[in-house]
């Protein structure tokens, strides 16, 4: 490939790559995992690049590599790795201003979106993103309103993981 190329996408991977780590962060449970999924995404980004053509905005395109990469892996992996509970890998840093209950808040979210289906995980996550539904619906292959109906779904399903 021609370094302009290989600039391009190092520089959209820098700039972008909070997004493959949230994802990371969402289809994994230890850091292990975590690193060798955002390998294997990035490897899959890299290998799809060429063919990227703008048609939507980055950010859109990798969503949807990386999310479909996620979703492979984890139904392969799920078969036969059993996974560590989310607690144990969650890192206390001291601050004057922590506010604790704010991440058991965060804690029992992830637990109950761990609950959820690859699809409806990743809806909530593009969600919780602050993306809107027609980025969701074009990022996941559906269409819009799929994706909002999907959504309210999912809204009473995960009060009913977190309030049984």
């Amino acid at each position: 490939m021609n370094s302009s190329l290989e600039q391009s996408f190092v520089s959209q991977l820098k700039e972008h790559q909070n997004i493959i780590h949230k994802i990371c962060r969402l289809y994994t449970s230890d850091e292990d995992s975590h690193k060798d999924l955002f390998q294997e995404i990035t490897i899959q980004l890299w290998k799809a690049f060429p063919q990227f053509r703008g048609d939507s905005k980055f950010t859109t395109w990798a969503y949807r590599v990386a999310l479909n990469t996620a979703i492979t892996l984890y139904r392969k992996k799920t078969k036969s790795i059993n996974t560590i509970e989310f607690d144990s890998t969650i890192h206390r840093f001291v601050h004057d201003d922590y506010n604790y209950e704010e991440e058991e808040q965060i804690k029992l979210l992830y637990k109950a979106v761990h609950q959820l289906n690859d699809i409806e995980k990743a809806l909530v996550f593009m969600y919780l993103e602050d993306k809107d539904y027609s980025e969701i619906a074009e990022t996941l292959g559906i269409s819009e309103v799929n994706a909002r109906v999907k959504m309210n779904r999912i809204k009473g399903k995960l009060k009913r993981i977190v309030n049984p």
